[in-house]
């Protein structure tokens, strides 16, 4: 497996697949507006940094959103050393595999690259596996700053401190 940024070609199938997993776990129905900010990966890719998990025949096994504060999709990234990521997915064919925790992981290695010094995240309160995976790679809960984006939505947040300068220039 390789998670690299990914391509113009692959937006369409990454944005799908998006999609479909937070339609077909039950995170949101499928007339729901946010389907439409799910599936346009093109503006992810455009205002933050869209990241695949692919196999080694160039398969999509999964992908997430990175982004560093001021993007629209760093909510939660209030400083200038701060840095979140969102829209983690996974092919269900491919669960268990360890490509969840790769591209975590992948966002944790930019972020300290680009001297973060914080990590957030929001998600579901149904996303179990998602929260466990978290736990286990350090991220811990933030409670004072769950949120609701829209009503009947309610968002749990979590961070990983990483330590090290500020961000420089920022």
């Amino acid at each position: 497996m390789r998670i690299r940024a990914a391509r113009p070609e692959e937006y369409a199938a990454a944005g799908e697949l998006t999609a479909r997993v937070y339609v077909e776990d039950g995170f949101v129905p499928t007339d729901f507006p946010y389907v439409m900010t799910l599936r346009d990966a093109a503006t992810r890719a455009e205002q933050a940094e869209l990241l695949v998990a692919l196999d080694d025949g160039g398969r999509l096994l999964g992908s997430v959103t990175f982004a560093f504060a001021g993007s629209p999709y760093a909510e939660l990234a209030k400083g200038p050393d701060e840095a979140a990521f969102r829209m983690l997915v996974v092919d269900p064919a491919v669960r268990g595999r360890g490509v969840g925790e790769a591209l975590v992981r992948e966002c944790v290695r930019i972020a300290r690259k680009q001297h973060a010094r914080v990590l957030r995240l929001s998600t579901q309160s149904e996303m179990h596996a998602a929260h466990r995976l978290y736990q286990r790679l350090g991220f811990v809960r933030t409670p004072d700053l769950d949120w609701s984006p829209v009503p009947g939505v309610d968002l749990l947040t979590y961070a990983k401190d990483l330590g090290g300068p500020t961000r420089p220039g920022r």
